[in-house]
């Protein structure tokens, strides 16, 4: 088996078994337990850096204006991606939230449209009018859009377009974004500490080290992903990250027992029929490019 296709499914599956990590450490209120998750991100990618002895880069990184401008773009939008994730898991809406990230191709497809001149082929302008149709249906019999959903796919959407026009590969970037938000993290914990608000040092034991393992559990599957986009076609990327919005969406359904009526039943099927038409046109364009490069010698 080519390597970067089990990096690829190991970081997936790790993504999609985080609401049973979340929902254990239900007692930490959603902002402390995602500051918790910036500064022990950082320390684990440094301890990383250390072990491969690999920092030179930063010092000359953080000289450069642009790039760090871009990165604190970046940084924001992951942030607010995790956030709004840990809130979703453990508000009960876990089944909306793997709708986000069943969206999130697709919203790719229109970033990439509208930021940087791709062109969409038929079967890709079809795929995001039934999308955008399930979205309309639920929104009208809900009453209101699926938020959740959008808001996740939006952001991390918007943070995938930033790193792929990013300098930085996986393991640089994560260092310098968990870096612009270590002290955004360490001033929140700081003033809960002194308002004696911390829940981190009124937990038991095994909830403190949870949340310090928070660090590892983000910075791993990233650096995986990372590791497997290096090795493995962006098509069969696509098609292996539907892995974590369906574990997400078990997971709720099954373990939490979140409601999933036939409203959502006939949205979410209109998403998946979108996806295997996106996911198609994906892999018919990736074997009619390799058709010509072989006919062209």
């Amino acid at each position: 088996m080519n390597p970067g296709i089990l990096y690829a499914f190991t970081a997936f599956v790790l993504w999609g078994l985080f609401p049973v990590y979340f929902k254990t450490l239900h007692q930490i209120p959603a902002l402390e337990m995602l500051a918790h998750r910036m500064a022990w991100s950082l320390l684990f990618v440094v301890a990383v850096l250390i072990a491969r002895r690999h920092w030179r880069w930063l010092a000359a990184t953080l000289r450069d204006r642009r790039v760090v401008l871009r990165f604190i773009g970046s940084a924001a939008l992951l942030s607010g991606n995790w956030g709004i994730y840990i809130w979703a898991v453990n508000a009960g809406h876990i089944v909306e939230a793997s709708l986000g990230y069943f969206i999130t191709p697709l919203i790719n497809v229109l970033f990439g449209y509208a930021f940087l001149g791709e062109r969409l082929r038929p079967l890709q302008w079809l795929a995001v009018a039934i999308a955008a149709g399930a979205v309309a249906w639920l929104t009208w019999q809900n009453g209101a859009p699926p938020w959740i959903s959008l808001a996740l796919a939006a952001t991390f959407g918007g943070y995938g377009l930033m790193r792929k026009t990013a300098q930085l590969g996986a393991l640089e970037g994560l260092t310098l974004e968990t870096l612009l938000l270590f002290p955004v993290a360490v001033v929140y914990l700081s003033i809960d500490a002194l308002l004696g608000q911390s829940h981190f040092s009124q937990a038991p034991t095994g909830l403190q080290v949870l949340l310090v393992l928070s660090g590892p559990v983000t910075a791993i599957p990233l650096l995986l992903f990372g590791a497997a986009a290096r090795r493995i076609p962006l098509s069969m990327l696509g098609l292996i990250q539907y892995v974590t919005p369906t574990l997400q969406l078990l997971t709720g359904v099954v373990i939490y027992g979140e409601p999933f009526g036939a409203v959502r039943a006939i949205g979410y099927g209109a998403i998946w029929i979108a996806l295997a038409l996106y996911s198609l046109e994906g892999v018919r364009s990736v074997v009619a490019a390799r058709e010509r490069r072989v006919a062209h010698g």
